[in-house]
């Protein structure tokens, strides 16, 4: 039941090249940055990874990113991450832009072993039609195009048919966890975090702070240890490396 590795570097080892990632994060909160760079440092690439957005200020998957180690992205925000858009418009990657809440309930779903659900997002545009474009060609010409999906009409609306995901792997980030894999998230961290753990085949977390089985009240744990196959303590350095995307001050009270 023990479930704590010594180091990022021992917990991501088996992570080879081609295998898909359900990392979390949203902007630079939340991000499993210790493992994601442990997986920089192993030198595996061809990566498909499911994510919010692919980093920021060359932090979490940026780093990936910009080495070039990734070769698909399932998301919903390229935003300001430029080399991303530089990849993606240059053919070098692989992208499939889906809406936010979709993504969320895909992973959800995969994580409850749910192969499939039906959802209005998306119906009557490319997502639902297809031809949006995964792929170019150098020249800007479209190379892979979106599939159709299947839709039906419930109740008088129309939904769109998306299918869950589940990946080889998942690493998250956790304010609080346990030797047994239970974690708590603070706030706005938690943000994919829980729904990436629960659609990896092997999840692993990095946590800011580890205590002993019992220590977390069982009413506070976010996600059960059930969904965690490896925990990896932060050292204090790395549980303070917090960034700031944006930083926005206002001035004292008169």
């Amino acid at each position: 039941m023990d479930k704590v590795i010594g180091s990022a570097k021992e917990a991501v080892a088996d992570i080879g090249d081609g295998a898909s990632l359900a990392v979390g994060g949203f902007g630079l909160s939340g991000v499993p940055n210790a493992l994601i760079e442990a997986v920089h440092e192993a030198g595996v690439g061809g990566l498909h990874v499911v994510s919010n957005n692919c980093g920021a200020l060359d932090s979490g998957l940026a780093v990936l990113l910009a080495a070039g180690r990734i070769a698909r992205v399932t998301g919903s925000y390229i935003g300001a991450n430029a080399e991303f858009a530089r990849q993606y418009l240059a053919g070098e990657l692989e992208v499939e832009l889906i809406p936010q809440g979709t993504l969320a309930e895909r992973l959800r779903s995969g994580g409850h072993g749910i192969p499939a659900f039906f959802t209005p997002a998306g119906v009557g545009t490319q997502v639902a039609e297809g031809g949006m474009p995964w792929r170019y060609h150098p020249d800007g010409t479209v190379a892979l195009a979106s599939p159709a999906r299947e839709t039906r009409v419930f109740h008088g609306v129309e939904y769109v048919l998306e299918e869950s995901i589940t990946t080889d792997f998942a690493l998250v980030r956790a304010a609080v966890g346990d030797r047994h894999g239970n974690l708590v998230f603070t706030k706005s961290a938690r943000n994919f975090n829980p729904l990436a753990a629960m659609a990896g085949r092997t999840t692993v977390a990095e946590v800011e702070r580890l205590v002993e089985p019992g220590e977390i009240d069982p009413d506070h744990v976010h996600l059960p240890g059930v969904f965690v196959q490896r925990v990896v303590e932060l050292t204090p350095q790395q549980a303070a490396d917090k960034k700031i995307e944006f930083r926005t001050v206002r001035g004292r009270a008169e």
